[in-house]
């Protein structure tokens, strides 16, 4: 289980894009990268092709790693941590480590 999945808000902690606070568009837990909104967009020179006939330069976000990223948590609207648990009926969830909500049940 991820600790950060899709449609998440999630805020940068390093890099160019630092304190950006977005949600998460897509993830991709092979590579550790997620791709966010409007966070790393960078500049495409793009031909015409037949599907796109107008060519030029286009804008498009790049995935950055998980570990540039930290959860905003619903309940506190803060940057956290993420921990699990199980509940009583054995389902495995996510939690706040600030104010220990559940941020979501799987």
């Amino acid at each position: 289980m991820n600790k950060i999945k899709k449609d998440d808000t999630v805020i940068v902690i390093s890099g160019k894009d630092k304190g950006k606070r977005s949600k998460v568009l897509r993830v991709f837990p092979k590579e550790n990268k997620i791709l966010v909104d409007n966070v790393n967009v960078v500049k495409k020179h793009q031909r015409p092709t037949q599907q796109m006939r107008e060519g030029g330069i286009i804008e498009q976000p790049k995935p950055i790693y998980i570990s540039k990223v930290m959860l905003v948590c619903p309940n506190c609207d803060q940057k956290t941590r993420v921990g699990f648990k199980f509940l009583e009926d054995g389902t495995k969830v996510r939690y706040c480590k600030k104010c220990g909500e559940i941020i979501e049940k799987a």
